[in-house]
């Protein structure tokens, strides 16, 4: 072959594995939980069947230092807590996990996420499986990481986990440290480097940057890391004040501003926004804002959350769930998306790329 067919031939062999290399994931969010109950492992299976490149898990921790899959520090919004352990809240009313031990969270049933209106409670999601019926329950994050290596191994599949350490700060206020904790699991099962199909994410900067500069270090680890955004009014991070006060809510509001990915960079591989952050909203029309742009610039990938396909739940903006991944994925240029309906945004992925 003459030389110049030669390296038109290569380039157009690297060119294709960089466009395979940097399609976009698909993350499912607490698992397939758009039709099991969230978090629980026969929703982790789902996801795995559905052709999710990643799954979720939120990790909080037990009275007795156990590592559960669970979204919320308290049991109340998908357990039957109340009934089952009665008079075990604190002052605020709820129930949470770092107060039970294991074996007791082994006894709740698990269900559908429930919310309170008027004083009783309902589906938060009508559509989706029916609240208490069939067996679910709280599992550890080992038994999450043996179904996942498991079904990678049997089904020839690798799929990476996503996991997020929840609220550190509160852990740490209750004399635990779950950033530690995690991550010495992580590297008992084998994910230790940048190579591996993991990134752990943190709503908390000041903890992604212990975890960069002390944690990995100590551990002889190097993680993919990503810098979960909230809005401010959440509440999602409080820290205490340098007066040692009732913690305060960290403001979130420079992370959303032109210039932020840059110092993002410094601590994290990736942004983990909400996805309107990325947008702006003008005469009714969304058109997509700084922030991918300036990320991409940075080096950072960006993950937005959480799409849903629920009533209600696609911007009126969008005539379907379809459209409205799709528009993420191609218009607004993101590495990957959070989603309840991994099968549904890996259809819009494949699609797009087919294309």
């Amino acid at each position: 072959m003459p030389t110049l067919l030669k390296l038109f031939a290569l380039a157009l062999c690297t060119l294709g594995t960089l466009a395979q290399a940097a399609q976009p994931i698909v993350i499912a969010h607490r698992g397939a939980s758009g039709y099991l109950p969230e978090h629980t492992l026969v929703a982790k299976a789902m996801a795995h069947a559905q052709g999710a490149d990643y799954i979720e898990q939120d990790i909080v921790m037990s009275k007795d230092n156990a590592l559960i899959v669970l979204h919320d520090l308290t049991l109340d919004a998908t357990t039957d807590v109340a009934e089952r352990y009665p008079g075990r809240q604190r002052e605020d009313g709820k129930h949470y996990a770092i107060d039970f031990t294991l074996a007791e969270i082994r006894q709740l049933k698990v269900t559908e996420i429930q919310t309170d209106k008027d004083g009783n409670r309902q589906a938060k999601y009508p559509g989706r499986f029916p609240s208490g019926q069939s067996s679910f329950r709280i599992n550890t994050l080992e038994e999450e990481l043996e179904l996942i290596g498991g079904l990678n191994k049997s089904t020839g599949r690798q799929v990476g986990i996503y996991p997020e350490i929840k609220v550190p700060a509160f852990h740490r206020r209750e004399g635990k440290d779950i950033s530690a904790a995690v991550l010495q699991v992580l590297k008992r099962y084998g994910y230790h480097s940048r190579d591996d199909k993991v990134f752990l994410q943190c709503f908390d900067p000041l903890e992604l940057k212990r975890i960069k500069t002390k944690l990995l270090p100590q551990y002889q680890m190097d993680l993919k890391l990503v810098q979960l955004i909230a809005m401010t009014e959440w509440h999602e991070t409080l820290h205490s004040n340098a007066m040692g006060l009732k913690p305060e809510p960290y403001n979130y509001d420079w992370m959303l501003a032109p210039g932020a990915a840059p110092k993002i960079k410094d601590y994290a591989d990736g942004i983990g926004p909400w996805f309107p952050m990325l947008m702006t909203e003008t005469d009714g029309q969304w058109r997509v804002n700084h922030m991918v742009k300036e990320a991409h610039a940075a080096g950072l990938q960006v993950h937005p959350y959480t799409f849903r396909a629920d009533q209600g739940q696609v911007p009126e903006v969008f005539s379907s769930f379809e459209e409205y991944v799709g528009f993420f994925l191609q218009q607004a240029g993101v590495d990957g998306v959070f989603t309840d309906f991994p099968d549904r945004a890996v259809k819009v992925r494949n699609s797009l790329r087919a294309k």
